[in-house]
């Protein structure tokens, strides 16, 4: 058995434990390559993990092209969160449009209009909640856990590609024909929305193009903090 064929079996494990230990159990699908893994491997194996995505209002093109390859692809239905409309009017209101550049504040406020509050909804009443973060993406995502209980939110939360590289993330890609977004082939390895997000230079850190204006320790979004209890898959 192969390296990424070990991973693809652990993955599978955690997906079933999660289904039986924490019913109903979600999957937040950002459509990035990482989540068009977990889409696969949900559609084939645990269908009955529930996948949502948070439509902000301001993703790229591609994203949405990949959001309808999705529900041709897989029978899997993904279901759509949007911002509150008030609230979302209120902050353009108050900082304008693009506000969000002016400061790390303003930048956490739209985020959280824009995808913490819609995110909130999505978890309503579910047991568990899953996501396709790793641990090597990021500076801040080098303590996270494959099991943890997300105390903000109120349930489980499993990262079961937590240890996957990203070379593994694209091998499976490719070997089993998955979709994914087409600003990955333009040098974006990380995609979140069309203005916080700009493709890369050689060398450069994979999540180098989000938020790029920022100091590394504050590149999250707010939709994963880090006050969570260790719980052992």
């Amino acid at each position: 058995m192969s390296q990424l064929q070990r991973k693809v079996q652990a993955t599978l494990a955690i997906l079933a434990q999660a289904v039986r230990d924490y019913a109903p159990v979600t999957f937040a699908n950002s459509l990035g390559a990482e989540d068009m893994v977990l889409t696969d491997l949900i559609a084939r194996h645990q269908p009955d993990i529930i996948a949502f995505s948070l439509d902000t209002g301001r993703l790229p093109q591609q994203t949405y092209d990949l959001m309808q390859q999705v529900r041709s692809r897989y029978e899997l239905p993904l279901h759509v969160y949007y911002p509150d409309a008030a609230r979302l009017e209120s902050y353009v209101a108050q900082h304008g449009v693009n506000g969000f550049y002016d400061s790390v504040e303003n930048r956490k406020g739209c985020c959280l209009v824009r995808k913490v509050e819609p995110l909130r909804r999505a978890l309503a009443g579910k047991g568990a909640w899953i996501t396709g973060m790793r641990r090597d993406q990021a500076v801040t995502r080098g303590t996270l856990e494959t099991s943890s209980f997300d105390a903000d939110n109120g349930l489980q939360k499993l990262n079961p590609l937590l240890d996957w590289s990203d070379a593994e993330v694209w091998e499976y890609l490719k070997a089993n024909d998955v979709p994914y977004n087409a600003l990955h082939d333009q040098f974006y390895p990380s995609i979140g929305c069309a203005p916080c997000t700009r493709a890369i230079t050689p060398g450069e850190d994979i999540r180098a193009g989000r938020w790029w204006w920022e100091n590394p320790e504050n590149k999250e979004c707010g939709l994963h903090v880090v006050s969570r209890i260790p719980v052992r898959a």
